[in-house]
């Protein structure tokens, strides 16, 4: 397989198309999973136990749905002739995207505690992790070039610390979610501590900062596309996330913010 930058380029336009159409779609309803599939079946008056039917369990869902995007870069890598395994590219490849869907797909699925989880955003979220996953590791196999002095650029070293930061922040965030529920236990509480301080959505906020990092780090069009993708995805789910906590609980705190900080 060789490098086409105008299949790099039409992917990655088709990956920020879409997340820009998923912040249209979604800017004023969110999807219909966890919390915000309770509001739903109360408004429609139909039982959540029939909407549930159409789901899978929270940990064999959450593994299904990040592990292609662990698979497709690494069957890549493995499957290159001749192996790039020195080249700076493969490194953050590895180190960086693969390194967080491993965490997502080996630990964090069988750690979550959340509800069942509807068959069609299942789909939709393999079929993304298929694709961005193709995308970015075809690029970072096949096309990325890096000076043998890039890891002592600023763009390199503040992109690694950026998506560590936003790693820890997420890592963090998601153990505090954890934490709110006993086993078995399926209410909702109002998140505390970390960066639940200042926002609603701090896991949402970690993964983003973790995605712009890695575009930073990496400098290419394919992390850009995705770290924007992500922000477009995130930012609505943040908001929706924050209008609902601030609905259902009286004594929620009104200086905590959607997704940034201070900001929004």
């Amino acid at each position: 397989m060789q490098c086409s930058p105008c299949l790099v380029v039409a992917l990655s336009g088709v990956l920020v198309a879409l997340g820009l159409l998923i912040l249209g779609l979604y800017c004023h309803t969110p999807t219909r999973y966890g919390k915000h599939a309770e509001v739903a079946a109360e408004e429609e008056q139909q039982p959540l136990r029939e909407q549930q039917r159409r789901h899978l369990p929270a940990k064999c869902a959450w593994f299904l749905q990040e592990l292609p995007a662990f698979l497709v870069p690494a069957l890549l890598l493995a499957l290159r002739s001749p192996p790039r395994f020195a080249p700076l590219g493969c490194r953050l490849l590895v180190g960086m995207f693969c390194g967080h869907y491993f965490h997502r797909t080996f630990i964090y699925s069988f750690l979550t505690r959340g509800r069942p989880f509807p068959l069609d955003t299942l789909l939709f979220g393999m079929l993304f992790c298929v694709y961005n996953g193709f995308l970015q590791g075809y690029y970072m196999v096949y096309c990325a070039e890096y000076p043998d002095d890039w890891c002592n650029d600023i763009r390199f070293t503040s992109g690694i610390l950026l998506f560590l930061f936003g790693m820890g922040i997420n890592v963090h965030s998601d153990f505090l979610l954890r934490q709110l529920r006993k086993p078995g236990e399926l209410t909702y509480k109002i998140p505390q501590g970390g960066l639940f301080v200042y926002v609603s959505g701090a896991n949402f906020f970690g993964e983003m900062l973790e995605w712009f990092g890695y575009a930073i780090a990496t400098w290419c069009l394919p992390a850009f596309a995705f770290a924007l993708f992500t922000m477009c995805f995130v930012g609505p789910r943040a908001y929706h996330h924050h209008r609902y906590y601030l609905r259902k609980f009286i004594g929620y705190p009104r200086s905590r913010k959607a997704l940034i900080p201070f900001i929004f």
